[in-house]
């Protein structure tokens, strides 16, 4: 059966949490469809991971059979999510856009586990062709036509990341104006935020069984 790495950022709990209300309609589809299968969770949120410094850096460019007692420690961690990473069969991320950008706990997983030469920059990527679904709620919109359209860095770095650096097949989910609720300015987005999760879960559910299917032929 078919492995799952999920990954959840956002700051928020499971119960006020777009994405993670989103990423959870994915993982349940999943598992119905995989009841004998595995997932791997991180909360990144709740066990944030240190950021990357020199150590664990540099070390990922000596071979492992090479490295000093130090080295090996530096780079037990990275080895660690890297694997993770490369031994699932699927990935599913809930990434909501703070400040126009990912959440910094993201980033630093990201950090972590991309290896020039081992799994990035490189046509012998592990990665090569693995399924990413990514889920990355907003509060408003950044669509084109909108008056935040182009100040959207979340999503193009997602896609220039797991597409081009590690070569993986990225697919995102984008639930938007997630704050017409609770923010009066946009109560006349209600409806269209309304429409936006509903679509967002429509479309997890579908993507989670067609994943499901394709891995089990």
């Amino acid at each position: 059966m078919a492995t799952l790495l999920h990954l959840d950022s956002s700051l928020n709990g499971d119960d006020t949490s777009v994405s993670r209300e989103v990423t959870r309609a994915f993982r349940e589809t999943w598992e119905e469809q995989h009841p004998g299968g595995t997932v791997v969770y991180r909360d990144l949120a709740a066990s944030p991971l240190p950021h990357l410094t020199a150590g664990p850096y540099y070390a990922a460019f000596t071979p492992a059979g090479e490295h000093t007692p130090e080295q090996r420690a530096d780079y037990a961690l990275r080895d660690e999510l890297a694997r993770e990473l490369e031994t699932a069969d699927a990935v599913l991320i809930g990434a909501p856009m703070y400040n126009f950008a990912i959440a910094s706990t993201l980033k630093a997983w990201l950090d972590h586990v991309i290896i020039a030469g081992r799994n990035a920059y490189t046509e012998n990527s592990p990665l090569r062709g693995k399924p990413v679904v990514v889920v990355t709620s907003r509060g408003g919109s950044y669509a084109p036509g909108t008056p935040q359209e182009g100040n959207d860095f979340a999503e193009p770095h997602l896609r220039h990341v797991f597409g081009t650096a590690l070569g993986m097949e990225v697919d995102i989910i984008v639930p938007e104006l997630t704050l017409a609720r609770t923010n009066p300015a946009m109560a006349g987005l209600i409806d269209a935020a309304d429409a936006s999760r509903a679509k967002a879960h429509e479309d997890a559910r579908a993507k989670a069984k067609a994943l499901a299917a394709r891995l089990a032929a």
